[in-house]
């Protein structure tokens, strides 16, 4: 009976254990080793097609509003300054996912990096996450463009019948026929082939681009000729003072968002390791560049407390004689908002598809067309769903939800940086048909190991026995040094297993630190005793984690792990630290409603993946061996099949 009961518990704890593990288990690196069933994309994007589709992301219509808005209540002149900021602590994540996409350029984004350095769970709910971002983002977007077509016509009844908004009385639902059409055609584009629609994205971001230059250049010349009357304050350049010029701060970051769709399209990019940093990095240079530039224009043109909250920069032209430009004006935010679609709608069937190849979803989300070389399954999946939400709901109020995914993702991909750097994946998982090419290669180092400690032993042996120089009176050295010898060789090889175990909890108490210092700096309603307390316990962990990482030794292996010879982010441990000490407190600092939205979107995805992702995943039967063995198996392996 007792025995039972122990049998009972023993295999109970069994199953708890493999649960665990299947919940951390993390897949390999796509290399030359791993070759994919059935057609792949096509490789086609150079550096150029990539910082058009991140900056055609990056710049939506609302910098055309964001700018009156952040000044009047926020920055006032200093709105220059807070793009400089928010640019460059999105400078902290571009320079993470530069690493993390030269290295495993394959698509998935965040999902899939999160997923080879954290675990499968943490990549199942930042892909989830991503999935009701690029969903709501892109049919939030489509419902911004019809009133600017109507505002560019000169009114709604200007447009055709069939594309005017209206509603439906039964439902007391406004449907927008003009987006849900606006969706479709960007789906068809994304459907033809990767190059065609880049090609359009290009074109329709230049317009865009051309618009802002046009604000820059007419706007500076008019603010010559009035004499920068906006700056003429007095001093007051920080009317809101610095904690004003930090909150515009915060929240022009948003406006930064969209860099990362670079990385959604690394499977196509022909060079990856070169291009992928390329592009994010001109992505984001030429985005501040061109906020900045706006801004110092607009606020010059007027002064601050006068831009109009609505339309700051056509009123702007406007106030000094120039009502014409107001159509320059409006067909930017047009482009910007039709470029921003198509940044929206392009990486969510190539993290759908990838998602599907690890076995988290359905198969049908993996197939590639054999003409176009794109996932179009996924790709009219995504879209139909997207037109459907864009005609029937007002999504503005879930638009605080995409914030939540990117803000997620931002964070998960510097935590990876950060485990890739001090304890990077010491196993790789091999499909289990791989078994007996893995026991033979197991067997045969596991005999070469034993040969070669029986002869340093047999070697050591020998110089112990040699005639000692204490028969002539002199004191014996041999036998110190051959045990220094061996305590030093006992010590190599604890000493990287010490050094990692003391990383990974020193980078799990860093996390843990940050999550209680920004929960204490968003909490309002707690008292300033309990502030105090909480801020001051996770800015002591937060500091000394951080300061015991900064003293460790890097792992060795990191400089072996995945696709070698691209971009290293720089100043680690610090910069990545940095990267998640803002996006967490920018997390934080989103509303409780938008929480509890989110918190029910994950879980569902808890249960999506409970009920299929987890028991379908392609590492269910993985074996997996040391890294050290990998290219031993695969030769064995080879020379097996010729």
């Amino acid at each position: 009976m007792i025995v039972s009961m122990q049998d009972k518990g023993e295999a109970l704890l069994s199953k708890c254990s493999k649960g665990f593990k299947s919940l951390v288990r993390r897949k390999q690196v796509d290399s030359v080793h791993v070759r994919r069933e059935g057609h792949q994309l096509a490789r086609k994007l150079t550096a150029l097609d990539l910082t058009a589709i991140g900056v055609g992301t990056t710049i939506g219509a609302g910098v055309y509003v964001l700018v009156g808005t952040v000044a009047r209540e926020h920055t006032g002149p200093a709105l220059t300054v807070s793009f400089l900021i928010a640019g460059l602590a999105a400078a902290l994540s571009a320079f993470c996912y530069a690493e993390l996409a030269s290295r495993c350029p394959s698509a998935g984004s965040a999902y899939h990096y999160a997923y080879i350095c954290i675990g499968e769970s943490v990549a199942w709910l930042i892909g989830w996450s991503l999935i009701l971002e690029y969903t709501i983002g892109g049919a939030a977007i489509a419902r911004g463009i019809s009133p600017n077509i109507a505002l560019f016509l000169g009114g709604e009844g200007n447009l055709p019948a069939f594309l005017v908004r209206h509603t439906i009385p039964q439902l007391g639902v406004v449907v927008d026929p003009c987006a849900a059409i606006l969706v479709l055609i960007v789906t068809f584009l994304l459907c033809a082939g990767i190059k065609e629609s880049s090609l359009v994205q290009t074109i329709v971001t230049t317009v865009n681009v051309c618009a802002m230059l046009f604000i820059i250049v007419a706007g500076g010349y008019l603010a010559c000729k009035t004499g920068w009357v906006g700056y003429e304050l007095h001093g007051r350049f920080f009317p809101f003072g610095l904690n004003g010029m930090l909150a515009g701060s915060a929240i022009v970051f948003f406006s930064y968002i969209g860099f990362d769709a670079v990385t959604g399209a690394a499977e196509e990019t022909k060079r990856p390791l070169r291009d992928l940093p390329l592009g994010i990095g001109m992505t984001l240079t030429l985005c501040c560049i061109l906020y900045m530039l706006v801004s110092v224009v607009i606020v010059g043109l007027v002064p601050y407390y006068a831009l109009n909250p609505d339309t700051p920069i056509s009123s702007a032209f406007s106030a000094n004689g120039m009502q014409w430009a107001a159509y320059i004006v409006t067909a930017g935010a047009v482009t910007a908002l039709c470029a921003s679609l198509m940044g929206s709608l392009l990486p969510q069937p190539r993290l759908l598809m990838a998602m599907a190849r690890d076995g988290l979803l359905p198969a049908f989300f993996s197939d590639i067309s054999t003409r176009t070389q794109v996932p179009v399954k996924s790709t009219v999946t995504t879209g139909m769903l997207a037109a459907v939400l864009a005609f029937f709901m007002d999504v503005s109020e879930l638009s605080g939800m995409v914030s939540v995914g990117t803000l997620l993702a931002f964070t998960v991909v510097a935590i990876s940086i950060l485990i890739l750097r001090y304890a990077p994946p010491e196993e790789v998982p091999l499909p289990s048909s791989l078994q007996q090419f893995i026991d033979s290669v197991r067997k045969q180092l596991d005999d070469d190991s034993q040969s070669m400690e029986r002869k340093e032993f047999n070697d050591a042996d020998i110089v112990e026995q040699r005639p000692s120089q204490s028969e002539y009176g002199e004191a014996s050295i041999q036998y110190p040094l051959i045990e220094k010898q061996f305590c030093e060789g006992n010590q190599d090889k604890q000493n990287p297993r010490r050094r990692r175990n003391i990383a990974i909890w020193n980078i799990a108490l860093f996390c843990i630190g940050v999550l209680v210092l920004t929960s204490a700096a968003s909490v309002e309603y707690l008292p300033s005793l309990v502030h105090f307390s909480l801020g001051a316990v996770g800015a002591a962990i937060l500091l000394c984690s951080l300061v015991v990482l900064a003293c460790l030794n890097q792992d060795e292996a990191r400089h072996s792990f995945g696709h070698t010879g691209g971009f290293l982010c720089p100043f680690v441990p610090f910069l990545p630290a940095a990267c998640i000490l803002i996006n967490s407190y920018l997390l934080m600092s989103l509303g409780v409603g938008t929480w509890i939205r989110v918190s029910i979107w994950l879980i569902m995805g808890a249960l999506v993946y409970i009920s299929y992702g987890w028991r379908h995943s392609s590492l269910t039967n993985a074996v997996y061996v040391p890294m050290a063995y990998l290219d031993h198996i695969y030769r064995a392996s080879s020379s097996h099949q010729v």
